[in-house]
């Protein structure tokens, strides 16, 4: 009896913590793939360098065409709705995606992934989606921030308000250096995540554990007893 009322308690708290973490924390609960970093953190192990992008859109019937650019592993995309550009004089744009060299740690701000540079060989004219991918050994990143020159002023442009796991989306109406990341005064939203997880879970797991092992000396003491009372039983 006692012990199935430990497994209750076990229960009711991992009950509790699967009600507290947030909707769709589960959804990627898997490991987001490796990513591959300008200046990895220690706890990145081996480690690929990050990667560009470019495509040429077509000007069609004086329009720019509805396409998008990302790097080569996937770790950035901007997408361009038609008529996007100003396509004066032109008949296809440009567009390149350049990882930064450099870690710029602007004061007051956290990067938590590469800064990339955009080009296009035509001003922008109507606003981009832009889509980030961030790494599981990093906290989340509360905004996509832009700057015209990397050592010069960063400023937010937001984020949706929903995204893909390990991924952060916004929109921009001016090309330029790009980077994911968070304010340095105030803590970021996410919590740091081992190994694809978060800590509460791992945290209800060892505890789980704990409550289940500690009713194991009181199942076995009830076991030898029940085998001593009918030893008993059975002497003439």
């Amino acid at each position: 009896m006692k012990r199935g009322a430990i497994l209750a308690v076990a229960a009711a708290i991992y009950l509790l913590a699967a009600w507290m973490v947030a909707p769709g924390f589960y959804d990627g609960f898997g490991p987001p793939q490796a990513y591959n970093w300008t200046c990895p953190p220690p706890q990145a192990g081996a480690n690929i360098k990050p990667k560009s992008g470019h495509v040429e859109i077509k000007v069609i019937n004086g329009k720019s065409d509805a396409n998008s650019a990302f790097t080569d592993d996937g770790q950035i995309v901007i997408g361009f709705l038609p008529g996007a550009f100003d396509t004066t004089g032109r008949t296809t744009i440009t567009v390149d995606i350049t990882p930064l060299a450099t870690c710029p740690q602007p004061p007051g701000l956290k990067f938590v992934t590469n800064v990339y540079q955009i080009t296009a060989s035509a001003p922008l004219v109507t606003p981009a989606n832009l889509e980030m991918l961030y790494s599981n050994l990093e906290p989340q990143p509360d905004d996509v921030y832009r700057a015209d020159d990397p050592e010069g002023a960063w400023h937010s442009i937001g984020h949706a308000s929903t995204a893909p796991p390990f991924t952060i989306i916004t929109t921009t109406t001016k090309l330029g250096y790009f980077a994911a990341g968070y304010k340095q005064s105030s803590p970021a939203s996410g919590a740091v995540v081992v190994g694809g997880g978060q800590v509460l879970p791992i945290i209800v797991a060892i505890l789980i554990v704990v409550v289940v092992l500690a009713g194991l000396p009181l199942a076995m003491m009830r076991r030898r007893r029940s085998s001593g009372d009918k030893s008993d039983g059975d002497e003439p």
